[in-house]
């Protein structure tokens, strides 16, 4: 309470409190908002001054420590939006699922024109906000699903910044303002030729290459922008290669690693050639995925797993940069993205086989037919292939030749 201001040592006409011990491994503290002497206390960032006190308490005491409230993770789904979800069968809460929406689009855009497009080719509901001192000027936006209604039956709209601090629509703006430094794809026209196998082979082996570049460049250049901007950029791969594949395992590893991807209390890292190089990746990518989703396509899986294997590194290239910084839940969940990507890269095991018993070759055909139906039924049923007509009766032994007399050992 000291820590918080709500009622410093020594000040006998501060606010009230109590704190109420519920279990062995917490309490709750209650504050009454109004001091003794009847002025009103200082509520300003009473949230992130609660943060600091318990994180000076954690550390005193030698307690778990939890992650500080820096405003790198994103805002976590209600109670009633989980609940919600959990009723009506769906695999993850609206939030959750429009956030990755708007960040798959975002990191395959080049304005704010591809960025609309690819949410409505998404199946979002978008809503435009409009300026209202000049006309025509759009100033934000928010986003629905079409399945999640109110009482009302109208579409519960997000904006970005209810998302995420970095997806609202003018941090979108500064990133897509990036330099002209990186490496440039050849870009079609949206919707035109269909790419062929080795162009969309190539633009994975692209992604791939600037992976690695930028593992390279997390650990040898030592400018902190730079690292925040490759930092930033590698969600935007990660996210696009998981819409790319649909794996739900990849999606999971995108999510989990978002946190690691954001500057405290949402500052916004400049733009460096380096970061270029990979959103310019992310863009190819979402590109071939677009012009290659008619016919049958080609297996692009060797690729795939190798751009798998190369961003794992970079996440842990990421890890190792955010504990320097002494970032606990930021390492904590680029760890947890690399360790999931690992997972996916290593070669699942082949289960074996099924083999056929093998059959004696002086079976008849009525006997190899009566073996056959046994081993698709249950166990006892080949009990009582025993006892059925076609029952193979053992081999009688072969009679022991005549007897010789063995002469008197020594």
């Amino acid at each position: 309470m000291h820590q918080t201001g709500f009622a410093p040592r020594g000040d006998d006409e501060a606010c009230r409190w109590i704190a109420v011990r519920h279990a062995d491994d917490h309490i709750h503290l209650a504050v009454v908002l109004a001091r003794e002497d009847g002025r009103n206390p200082n509520v300003h960032r009473d949230y992130y001054k609660v943060a600091n006190a318990c994180h000076i308490a954690e550390e005193r005491y030698g307690l778990t420590r939890t992650a500080p409230a820096d405003r790198t993770a994103a805002p976590r789904p209600t109670r009633a939006e989980t609940e919600l979800a959990h009723r009506q069968n769906w695999p993850e809460p609206p939030r959750t699922t429009l956030r990755r929406h708007v960040a798959t689009a975002a990191a395959g855009a080049e304005n704010e024109g591809d960025f609309f497009a690819a949410l409505e080719h998404a199946g979002v509901l978008v809503k435009l906000r409009h300026s209202a001192r000049t006309p025509g000027e759009i100033t934000g936006y928010a986003v629905a699903l079409p399945h999640h209604n109110n009482q009302q039956n109208q579409p519960v709209w997000f904006s970005g910044g209810k998302l995420a601090a970095n997806l609202t629509l003018p941090r979108l703006r500064k990133r897509w303002s990036a330099p002209g430094e990186g490496n440039r794809f050849d870009r079609r026209p949206f919707g035109g030729v269909e790419l062929t196998h080795e162009e969309r082979s190539a633009a994975y082996q692209q992604a791939a290459r600037a992976t690695a570049t930028g593992t390279w460049q997390m650990r040898h250049i030592q400018d902190p922008a730079v690292r925040a901007d490759v930092a930033a950029a590698t969600s935007d791969v990660l996210h696009v290669t998981a819409a790319l594949t649909g794996n739900r395992e990849l999606a999971r590893a995108a999510d989990f690693y978002d946190r690691a991807a954001r500057e405290p209390y949402g500052r916004q890292p400049p733009l460096t050639p380096y970061g270029t190089n990979l959103r310019t990746a992310a863009r190819a990518l979402a590109l071939s995925g677009i012009r290659g989703q008619r016919g049958n396509r080609p297996s692009l899986v060797g690729v795939l797993s190798h751009l798998v294997v190369q961003l794992a590194a970079l996440i842990e290239a990421i890890a190792e940069h955010r504990q320097l910084q002494q970032r606990a839940a930021q390492a904590a969940a680029a760890r947890k993205a690399a360790a999931q990507l690992g997972r996916l890269s290593r070669p699942a095991p082949r289960p074996p086989s099924p083999t056929l018993p093998r059959t004696p070759p002086n079976y008849t055909a009525e006997q190899n037919a009566a073996r056959l139906a046994a081993t698709g039924f249950p166990i006892p049923l080949s009990h009582q292939l025993a006892d059925s007509p076609y029952r193979i009766s053992a081999p009688t032994p072969t009679p022991p030749g005549p007897h010789r007399r063995r002469g008197p050992s020594r």
